[in-house]
């Protein structure tokens, strides 16, 4: 068959595939919670759930060093990437070989549609669609819900510091949650100054708990920064990974915002 991905590119498939590589670790996830337990063959070192599938199934490398050595002993009739997270350069050399499907996933909706579409080139539609209905209603209640509008400055790198911008999904779910992303004129992932953030006036900072492991011993060196300002962990895979994580993301979203004063 031939399907579309979410970057508009034509991909050539067997009418279900038999040997998946995913090079993403939140749909890795994804195709475990939809039963591809025999299907799958090959994933990433970050591919860390389900734990079982990390200890069990073949590493392929990282998500932007992966082996090609170790793909083509998998012989994979499908590929799993992401324009984000992959090497665009990689995805293209792939792509030569072996069928490579590329997500594009900015916002809620656009996660909700990639499960669909994950689940149709998989054989697994049924599932794939209980679980978008899921979500999209856990998330339509969270934005229903959403109390008092928070300045929000969501951190996911030190040294230099980083946080997120307007067309990233952890945007669109700080959206959801009612709260005002204070980057939200910069775009991807914006480095900034401790001036910079100050004049910015956040509310509330989130740590998040990756890509840089924030922990309690950063939590003083921002109250320096920013001192008026609510300093809180938060779980980096609740708020970024786009998946079928997204549906126990609801009720954490819920109890981490109900917290925050």
């Amino acid at each position: 068959m031939i399907v579309t991905d979410m970057t508009g590119r034509q991909v050539i498939l067997p009418a279900y595939p038999r040997r998946i590589i995913s090079l993403v670790p939140s749909q890795t996830e994804l195709l475990y919670d939809l039963g591809l337990e025999a299907e799958v063959a090959g994933i990433t070192k970050f591919c860390v759930h389900p734990e079982r599938w990390f200890r069990s199934k073949m590493r392929i490398g990282g998500t932007k060093n992966v082996h090609m050595d170790r793909i083509a002993a998998l012989q994979p009739d499908l590929i799993l990437a992401n324009r984000e997270e992959n090497m665009q350069e990689q995805v293209m050399l792939l792509a030569e070989s072996y069928p490579v499907w590329v997500s594009d996933v900015r916002t809620v909706a656009q996660a909700v549609e990639m499960i669909r579409q994950v689940g149709m080139l998989t054989g697994r539609e049924a599932k794939a669609a209980a679980l978008a209905r899921e979500i999209e209603a856990g998330f339509s209640a969270l934005r229903q819900a959403a109390g008092p509008q928070k300045r929000v400055a969501y951190l996911i790198w030190r040294n230099p510091w980083m946080s997120i911008g307007r067309d990233t999904f952890i945007h669109d779910v700080l959206g959801h949650l009612g709260w005002e992303n204070v980057f939200a004129d910069r775009e991807r992932y914006p480095s900034f100054t401790a001036d910079e953030l100050a004049a910015r006036r956040p509310e509330l900072v989130l740590l998040s708990s990756e890509p840089f492991p924030f922990g309690e011993k950063h939590v003083a060196e921002l109250r320096e920064m920013v001192p008026g300002a609510e300093i809180r962990l938060a779980d980096g895979e609740m708020f970024s990974w786009y998946g079928s994580r997204m549906a126990a993301a609801v009720s954490y979203l819920q109890t981490f915002a109900g917290a925050i004063q």
